[in-house]
């Protein structure tokens, strides 16, 4: 049985959509289930669900990382707040793996620190899955990690966003784009021009050459690289352009009758595209590259995302991600040296 360590007390709506998700997932995906804070704030929340039969024990934390803190003082000064505890979990091999809500910099800091990066990994990143218009996902890196990087760290993450893909979605050769301002080779920077040549002269990756913001919502590519300064924006202009979208489609519909009623006739398919561009679906980001599975969901993740986000440990635990990004980052490694 797999074992997932959750931060029950991450999150807008920790802990009780935190735990609320916790239970949903340790019912239907039958994994193990350790939930770390304060014990008895802890029993207080599962005393609302019915738990007979799941495998769901409390490790207790004293302390808690707000979001407002700085991330690196706060994990140095906190060594027994929530997240600290849950990624030693992990690290002491208590856990397969972690889920964390809240404050990504925490999380981020603490898997660093506990976990360690996996040998040969420059620089760890953070994967996010985002939908497309063709149903197959796109898995964007960095989002967030790593404000500035070198064109060897974006191969890396072409390395590790490639197996992430084959391993999550079992995505056949699956394509790699760098992002940039335009798909011409000439286009771009000297970071993404270099980029470029590394990516397209490794043979472990079936890279497509650059594509550009609009291309990867499309589904024109599985895998994007980008720095982490780049890679936020995106996200976070997708996450407003959906939001956007969706409040001048509610606007245009309510302001006639006709509108209210091809509403009522077109529900269904609002509620199958909502479930499409809602994060709470894709449950969260990893933290790619340390030694140890590390999921980092929403800050404002209620218990369907949390749900989500422990499913996607899971799956990466079951697929051996981590094994397979250390063999291919210890194969590139060599083969530079040779």
């Amino acid at each position: 049985m797999v074992r997932i360590a959750v931060d029950a007390m991450g999150g807008d709506y920790a802990p009780r959509e935190v735990v609320y998700g916790a239970v949903l997932a340790a019912r239907e995906y039958g994994v193990s289930i350790r939930l770390i804070g304060p014990p008895a704030v802890i029993q207080q929340e599962l005393s609302r669900h019915q738990t007979g039969g799941l495998d769901i024990a409390i490790v207790p934390a004293s302390e808690v990382v707000s979001m407002e803190e700085k991330p690196t003082r706060a994990i140095v000064k906190k060594k027994d707040s929530s997240i600290v505890v849950t990624t030693r979990q992990v690290s002491e091999g208590l856990a397969d793996g972690m889920v964390a809500a809240g404050s990504t910099g925490a999380a981020a800091v603490a898997a660093q620190i506990e976990l360690g990066r996996i040998p040969n990994v420059a620089r760890s990143a953070i994967a996010c899955v985002m939908p497309t218009a063709v149903y197959r996902p796109v898995i964007v890196l960095d989002v967030g990690a790593n404000v500035e990087c070198d064109a060897h760290q974006l191969l890396q993450f072409g390395l590790m966003g490639s197996i992430l893909s084959q391993g999550l979605f079992g995505t056949k050769d699956p394509k790699v784009g760098l992002l940039n301002l335009g798909s011409e080779e000439t286009k771009g920077t000297q970071l993404v021009q270099e980029a470029y040549r590394l990516l397209k002269g490794n043979k472990q990756l079936n890279f497509i050459g650059f594509v550009e913001g609009r291309d990867f919502p499309l589904g024109k590519v599985d895998v994007v690289v980008t720095d982490g300064f780049t890679g936020n924006v995106a996200l976070k202009t997708a996450e407003g352009i959906a939001k956007m979208v969706s409040m001048m489609l509610k606007h245009e519909l309510m302001s006639s009758v006709q509108g209210r009623l091809a509403a009522v006739l077109a529900k269904p398919a609002f509620e199958a595209l909502k479930r499409r561009i809602d994060y709470n679906e894709s449950g969260g980001a990893l933290l790619i590259g340390v030694k140890g599975v590390c999921v980092i969901a929403h800050g404002g993740s209620k218990h369907t995302a949390i749900k989500n986000a422990i499913r996607v440990a899971r799956d990466i635990v079951a697929a051996n991600i981590l094994k397979q990004i250390e063999w291919t980052l210890n194969l590139a490694a060599t083969g530079s040296k040779s």
